[in-house]
């Protein structure tokens, strides 16, 4: 079990020295700005049909501030928010502690959501799209490249969202393309995943929350 922890600590060591150095300056600046994410209450279903619901992780701007890259939560949340408010449909933001699975996250987001779309987003950053009526394990776009998502993706998964709410069919948001993001990202991505899982609680239900930024 030693030997096995110091080759993962390794792995990612040399993932961390690898990280693009002009997204880590960028992701500084954003983060001086920083947000206070306060729960208040459980989440409640929605009846705004012009609404679009963005669930977050257990984890999400609390143990885990940055994604897989080191982009702020609070640029992400600035961002997918802005991309909604171009299109004119609201931001209800909610934490979904039952599971760190995205999809799921995504679809109890949708659930809870007035127009029945809602966005998922895991602390590490893999982000997607649902829709109420489709299953959980479905959904309307994926965005599963975490490391590949940068902030002017977040603001068009933002928009397009916003375009389901509003029972347009939008095309897909355009998404890079890295084979080797995978292997240089993939030990990385289970520890944080697993980190994720750890504020997991089935038994809790969704909270909503208030997000001030600063």
């Amino acid at each position: 079990m030693a030997i096995d922890e110091r080759l993962l600590k390794s792995v990612i060591a040399e993932v961390l020295k690898e990280m693009n150095t002009t997204s880590a300056a960028a992701a500084e600046e954003a983060c001086s700005e920083g947000m206070t994410i306060t729960e208040v209450g459980d989440a409640q279903k929605g009846t705004n049909p012009n609404e679009v619901v963005l669930g977050v992780a257990p984890a999400f701007g609390v143990s885990q501030t940055k994604n897989i890259v080191g982009v702020p939560h609070a640029a992400i949340i600035k961002e997918i928010m802005a991309g909604l408010e171009e299109e004119g449909v609201a931001c209800r933001i909610v934490k979904v502690y039952r599971t760190s699975d995205v999809s799921f996250i995504a679809h109890d987001a949708a659930e809870l959501s007035g127009s029945g779309i809602g966005i998922g987003i895991q602390s590490k950053g893999t982000t997607v799209i649902h829709q109420k009526d489709l299953p959980p394990l479905s959904n309307l776009e994926l965005f599963p490249q975490c490391p590949l998502i940068d902030l002017e993706t977040y603001r068009a998964i933002g928009k397009n969202a916003a375009k389901y709410a509003k029972g347009e069919s939008p095309n897909p948001v355009p998404v890079k393309n890295d084979q080797m993001a995978r292997p240089k990202y993939q030990a990385l991505s289970a520890v944080l995943h697993i980190k994720e899982t750890e504020h997991a609680d089935r038994n809790k239900a969704p909270k909503a929350l208030k997000v001030e930024f600063k």
